[in-house]
């Protein structure tokens, strides 16, 4: 079966060769509190740090997954008020959240393939923490964060927390600005599930402080203050995932190779040819219509008259892919465009859902 879904994608094409590595090696049987594992832990750090610019001051810390970083986020950082950009499923994940755990979040929204109108947005003078989605998983929307940076810029106070989980590697954030950057590695490290990344400011971690120093909740042992502690050691809050960390280094390591400018180029070549496939055919539509906001690496498709059919006539065909997620499950495809994604097979598919569905 080939994965052209969505997250967890397609695997990046050197994850065998290392999975067989690290087995014959012995690298699953080392103590994940010892010297061995603190060299994978380094390894898989300075990799992160090469392929995302991320600045030495910024710390680095392995979780489980970018619903986690939220509430780690939510709790660490904020007494009471955080403001959010919704525009989804994964945006208003975050703003639910706040709710879900007392806090009193406020939000703006707009509609699922909109954008949001920065010059008539107003923060609250009292918000804490600005909580933005970069690229919505659920809708393929990819908003310009320069425009949340503008924002940010009027209220310094205010903290700045950021969802890259399906735009990272090829989204770039000004760490300066982004306080808290977040991810998953399913997606665009193309990595098995169960893994997930926290880039922390020192703003941020200042903050999880003064809530400490003055006995504000920030949480049991999942908080900003601990795993700095931790990491400080080379080491997790909690007995860690080392095949997946193993197993990033790795990849980081071989994206390096590749350089970051060049990825990013075939990302934003293949995202132009198949959006321009689409608009060229009958029985499909480009969700978002505002070319300026389309994703480059999550692309959402209509399909006249339904989805249905064709993902699982493609299934049968030896082909997995995602549906439109939630409301739009059973209108849209969602196609992939990671640094794992292969050009050649991808016209393959492209030609093969043209052929289903004329």
């Amino acid at each position: 079966m080939k994965y052209f879904t969505v997250g967890p994608s397609n695997l990046y094409h050197t994850i065998p060769k290392h999975i067989n590595t690290a087995i014959n090696k012995g690298i699953l049987s080392h103590s994940h509190r010892g010297r061995k594992f603190k060299e994978i832990y380094s390894k898989a750090e300075s990799g992160l740090r090469k392929i995302l610019a991320i600045p030495a001051e910024n710390k680095i810390f392995f979780i489980s997954s970018a619903t986690e970083a939220m509430e780690i986020i939510l709790r660490s950082c904020v007494v009471k008020k955080s403001f959010h950009f919704v525009n989804g499923v994964f945006s208003e994940k975050f703003f639910l959240l706040g709710k879900e755990i007392k806090k009193e979040p406020a939000k703006i929204e707009v509609s699922w393939r909109s954008d949001f109108d920065y010059n008539s947005i107003k923060i609250p003078k009292d918000c804490e923490l600005i909580c933005f989605t970069q690229n919505e998983t659920s809708t393929g929307v990819a908003l310009n964060i320069k425009n949340v940076y503008k924002l940010k810029r009027q209220k310094p106070h205010a903290l700045l927390a950021v969802d890259i989980t399906s735009s990272v590697p090829y989204a770039k954030i000004n760490y300066k600005l982004a306080d808290l950057v977040f991810f998953s590695v399913q997606k665009g490290f193309g990595l098995p599930a169960g893994l997930g990344i926290l880039i922390v400011g020192p703003r941020a971690i200042k903050k999880c402080q003064y809530l400490a120093d003055n006995n504000f909740d920030i949480g049991g042992f999942h908080n900003l203050l601990d795993l700095k502690k931790k990491g400080e050691e080379k080491q997790t809050v909690e007995t860690p995932n080392v095949l997946n960390i193993y197993l990033l280094g790795k990849v980081c390591a071989d994206l390096n190779t590749r350089g970051i400018k060049k990825i990013r180029k075939e990302i934003e070549e293949r995202a132009k040819y198949i959006y321009s496939f689409f608009e060229k055919r009958k029985g499909f539509k480009n969700f978002v219509q505002k070319k300026s906001i389309r994703s480059k690496t999550i692309i959402t498709i209509n399909i006249e008259g339904g989805s249905e059919n064709l993902i699982n006539e493609m299934k049968k065909s030896g082909y997995l892919l995602s549906p439109g997620y939630g409301q739009l499950k059973k209108e849209q495809i969602r196609l992939p465009n990671f640094p794992s994604t292969d050009t050649r097979e991808m016209k393959q598919l492209l030609k093969m859902i043209a052929r289903n569905v004329i």
